[in-house]
């Protein structure tokens, strides 16, 4: 494991616990030898994931789309910065360029890249860890829902089992050991 695509919001959000936990995960991945590869913004979880990565000596791939750099969101302290063109090729390359993909809690950005990447595993086209962070129940409506689709005969059960939930990214241990 040498690289993580994590998948994670422009917005901090209002539960410190999420907040703690992106901390925790940018020593973690550090400490590791792990390079981050996330959005590339230095705002939301986003920019804190990425600061704590640099912060101890950590390396850092931000992948942002020109819209965004256009704003001046971009994180200006990272290892390496790609930009692209479009949203979609940030997404593409968060997915295939690592060896695993974490997703932190988040909005429509961060579901459309989860549900891409389970996509993609689901076909065969990836074959890597999708693991989402499930930080004080936050995705607990949404894995239900998964459930209720296998229950309904939507999804087969070895699709619906692409996806590892943990509550903590210590638990994200495995990926590296």
């Amino acid at each position: 494991m040498r690289r993580i695509s994590v998948f994670c919001g422009s917005q901090t959000g209002n539960d410190p616990l999420i907040i703690d936990q992106a901390r925790i995960l940018g020593s973690l991945l550090a400490e590791n030898e792990i390079e981050l590869v996330y959005g590339g913004t230095n705002i939301g979880i986003m920019g804190i994931l990425a600061d704590c990565v640099m912060a101890v000596g950590g390396k850092v791939e931000g992948v942002i789309p020109s819209l965004i750099e256009e704003k001046r969101l971009a994180h200006k302290n990272l290892t390496r910065m790609i930009e692209v063109s479009t949203l979609e090729e940030r997404k593409e390359r968060l997915i295939k360029d690592s060896d695993a993909i974490v997703v932190f809690p988040g909005s429509y950005g961060t579901l459309d890249e989860l549900f891409s990447a389970l996509v993609l595993k689901q076909l065969g086209i990836i074959d890597k860890p999708v693991v989402v962070l499930n930080i004080g129940g936050f995705y607990d409506s949404l894995l239900a829902q998964l459930d209720h689709m296998v229950k309904l005969g939507f999804m087969q059960e070895r699709f619906r089992s692409n996806l590892q939930v943990v509550s903590d990214c210590r638990e994200l241990h495995f990926l590296w050991d």
